[in-house]
């Protein structure tokens, strides 16, 4: 009886092992914490995501980790913004990494800003401008029409890249925009008092979203893209502001809040750290709630919470 018993037994678990089909987890490389956060959406259990950059790092500037090299060389799939945001790390990762599947022109390649109308785009290239991006600037997410289209885009690559799951993975897109869609009519009915205001930046970080609330970008930070700001061009933006006022000065998390701050207190206006990115700030915890606590600390530095 006890071996009539146990070889039903293995007998039902083979035939179980057989019908039920294993999860091919897709494993993705995200290069920043929106295209992670984007791949769960889309992915859920389908899925295995390692996130190369944080909320709190300015990612032009992360180093080529081995860490970072080894998570490449097991990749199925590496998503990242492109437009050369990650030039200074991500060409030596992936040269290191020696995965064919995830290599430029590859399926396993995607670069977000590959399906999006850039802004920004410079007519000419020279090193006295600064840090310029030849594609425009990278900075799409701060746009949430952006991550949409981005989503589109990805759900087709998982499908192409896991057919077995493409019903699982248009689904999942098919949920998410419908949810995304109402956000958005949410986010700009709030965002309404935003319209026109004038402001300072401290990097060129935030042209997408003033595209999308309309919002008056009057000087920035930094003379020349990617240059830390100097007391000089600081001083000239303090006297700018003298005859044209704006409502507050804005920075991403990562960065240094001290040239924010020196012209909040010589101008009289709010410093507003926004969270840039999933993760930025306490609050920013998913794509939903990024854009929820951006509009949040804006709307508050305007006296419109």
């Amino acid at each position: 009886m006890r071996r009539t018993i146990t070889g039903a037994a293995f007998a039902a678990a083979l035939s179980l092992a057989v019908s039920v089909p294993a999860f091919a987890d897709l494993r993705v490389f995200a290069c920043e914490p929106e295209w992670a956060a984007l791949s769960e959406e889309l992915g859920g259990d389908h899925v295995n995501i390692y996130t190369a950059t944080t909320g709190g790092q300015d990612p032009h500037q992360i180093q080529a980790r081995p860490s970072l090299i080894a998570r490449a060389r097991r990749a199925d799939i590496l998503i990242c913004t492109g437009a050369t945001l990650e030039i200074g790390w991500l060409p030596q990762v992936l040269r290191q990494a020696a995965n064919r599947d995830i290599a430029e022109g590859q399926p396993g390649n995607f670069e977000a800003t590959s399906f999006v109308t850039m802004l920004e785009v410079p007519t000419s290239l020279d090193r006295s401008q600064g840090d310029v991006h030849a594609p425009g600037n990278p900075h799409i997410q701060t746009d949430p029409n952006n991550i949409g289209l981005v989503a589109r885009a990805l759900a087709q690559r998982f499908a192409e890249l896991d057919p077995d799951n493409a019903a699982v993975y248009q689904a999942r897109l098919s949920d998410f925009l419908e949810r995304w869609d109402a956000a958005l009519l949410r986010w700009e009915a709030a965002a309404e008092p935003l319209r026109g205001l004038p402001v300072v930046t401290q990097h060129q970080s935030w042209v997408y979203l003033e595209e999308w609330l309309g919002l008056d970008r009057i000087a920035v930070l930094e003379s020349q893209p990617g240059v830390p700001p100097s007391s000089g061009h600081l001083a000239e933006v303090v006297q700018t502001l003298q005859t044209q006022p704006v409502r507050m000065v804005i920075r991403a998390a990562y960065e240094d809040d001290r040239p924010t701050n020196f012209i909040a207190e010589r101008s009289g206006i709010p410093a507003v750290e926004l969270p840039f990115t999933v993760g930025g700030t306490e609050g920013a915890d998913d794509l939903f709630s990024l854009y929820d606590e951006t509009l949040r600390r804006l709307l508050a530095a305007a006296g419109q919470e």
